[in-house]
């Protein structure tokens, strides 16, 4: 009877390797689709009534890239929701509803308020002290309410830095999906009813609880602010018409 073959040190070792494939070089389409996300991102598409469209010839021009790879990153583009194709007409920035609008500003109010643990957990000193910057300019003779469009940029650099400074990738890509929406109803919202003046207070709240590591209320705070911005829209349909 033959002995069973003894195997290799040198064989028992690759057998017991994992190996996974070496990543892709970017594509065109990859490189297309992510300048435009950014640059969808950055659009104010709540400032206007009108429907926010974009050219595909264009778009080919200034990225200096054919039209496949444009067509390509549209499509993608389209499958998240971002866009809609439309024939003959060109390719719409989608606007969402009240209530889609709402459910988003909900998923931002819990998302952030994770940020805001992780950041207690792995944000150094300095770097929470630096939201403070952020409002230095504003005070009783520099009234947010007065300056609402320079508020308001300080407002939305406030938020996407506390989703920063937690860290978390996934965390930053998730919001970036819902940053179109919510950064547009944001800067819609922020000069009406005094909201900035109530919206500064809250935002010190927050970073004085940061600044205490009190996990607990900076939870809370954050998500009870976003979720204020929740019920106002909720409340103002007038946003949307």
């Amino acid at each position: 009877m033959r002995a069973p073959r003894q195997t290799s040190s040198s064989e028992t070792v690759t057998q017991k390797l994992v190996l996974e494939r070496f990543a892709p070089e970017e594509t065109f389409k990859t490189k297309v689709y992510a300048a435009l996300k950014h640059a969808i991102i950055n659009m104010d598409i709540y400032g206007t009534r009108e429907p926010t469209w974009i050219d595909e010839r264009q778009l080919s021009e200034k990225l200096g890239v054919s039209r496949t790879p444009v067509r390509e990153a549209v499509a993608m583009l389209e499958q998240e929701g971002f866009v809609k194709s439309l024939p003959r007409r060109g390719i719409m920035v989608l606007k969402k509803t009240k209530n889609e609008v709402v459910e988003m500003i909900q998923a931002w109010a819990a998302l952030e308020s994770m940020a805001v643990r992780l950041a207690i957990q792995r944000a150094t000193d300095p770097e929470i002290a630096e939201l403070r910057t952020l409002f230095r300019a504003f005070g009783e003779a520099h009234r947010p309410s007065d300056h609402a469009a320079e508020y308001s940029s300080a407002n939305l650099a406030f938020h996407q830095t506390l989703i920063g400074l937690s860290r978390s990738q996934l965390l930053v890509e998730m919001t970036d999906n819902l940053l179109l929406h919510v950064r547009g109803i944001r800067q819609m919202t922020i000069g009406r009813d005094d909201r900035a003046s109530r919206s500064i207070v809250d935002h010190l709240n927050i970073i004085e609880a940061l600044e205490r590591r009190d996990t607990v209320a900076a939870e809370q705070l954050s998500r009870d602010h976003t979720l204020g911005l929740a019920a106002y829209v909720d409340q103002h349909a007038d946003i949307f018409e």
